[in-house]
């Protein structure tokens, strides 16, 4: 687990797949600790990712960077990846940008889950 105060980041498993749990404020001041840490569990686990972003308050447009090279090394190494719980006012960077139409978004782990599967 990493927490700064503004940031607090956990991970769990489903499925075989590692879940990273983002809580709090993703943009310049907490981007080193969510960079480390997402590299640290993709380096522990592999490729397959679900990021769940259900308790971030703030995302801004370097954040939203660095989940899409995430994204990108995920898929280019074969594994899954996906986002789940992503709550609109605090992520609008995805919806401006036009990635949210690109992004593997679900509602739920669930749903996330069953897509692999498919």
């Amino acid at each position: 687990m990493s927490n700064n105060g503004l940031l607090s980041l956990s991970s769990t498993t489903a499925g075989g797949i590692v879940v990273v749990h983002i809580d709090g404020i993703l943009d310049a001041t907490t981007r080193e600790q969510f960079s480390d840490y997402l590299d640290t569990v993709a380096e522990d686990h592999g490729p397959d990712m679900i990021l769940d972003l259900g308790k971030v308050t703030f995302m801004d447009s370097r954040a939203l960077g660095l989940i899409v090279h995430h994204w990108q090394r995920s898929t280019t190494a074969g594994g899954n990846f996906a986002l789940v719980s992503v709550q609109y006012p605090s992520s609008k960077v995805m919806w401006v940008t036009g990635l949210s139409q690109r992004l593997p978004l679900f509602d739920t782990l669930d749903e996330a889950l069953a897509a692999f599967t498919a």
